[in-house]
């Protein structure tokens, strides 16, 4: 039997440029300091990364500087007999914010919510935040 899977789209604005936001995902040290958790990555095409301390494990499959990520994409709570699911993110430049739009395909359709939510919490404003940050004057 086919494991059942479903796709998440969604898409938000992030209070800064492509190349800032794409540098989050890529470059370990800023992922762990965006979400908390360590992260490592080797940021090339074939490279393996991980995240929220190995929850979260997969490798890079393409990428386009600032404009576009690929990845294969597991948990450690992913069903045993299911396929790693493929995360795609696109950053595109808007009036000097970043629109972010994910597609994550062949997702375990009976963790699609938690998953759903997850990228809410736990990625969507944490990066926010992070930015907004950066972006105030000093006090």
């Amino acid at each position: 039997m086919k494991p059942k899977t479903t796709t998440i789209r969604q898409k938000v604005a992030i209070p800064a440029a492509p190349e800032q936001v794409y540098a989050v995902f890529m470059d370990a040290k800023k992922h762990s300091e965006v979400t908390g958790s360590k992260a490592t990555c080797n940021p090339v095409v074939g490279g393996k990364f991980t995240a929220w301390d190995e929850y979260i494990s997969g490798r890079n499959l393409e990428l386009e500087k600032g404009k576009k990520i690929v990845q294969e994409w597991v948990t450690t709570e992913w069903p045993q007999d299911y396929p790693p699911s493929k995360l795609e993110l696109t950053f595109n430049g808007v009036n000097g914010n970043t629109e972010l739009i994910m597609v994550h395909s062949n997702v375990p359709a009976e963790q699609a919510n938690e998953l759903e939510q997850g990228w809410t919490d736990f990625y969507w404003k944490p990066l926010k935040n992070y930015f907004k940050k950066r972006k105030s004057p000093p006090q």
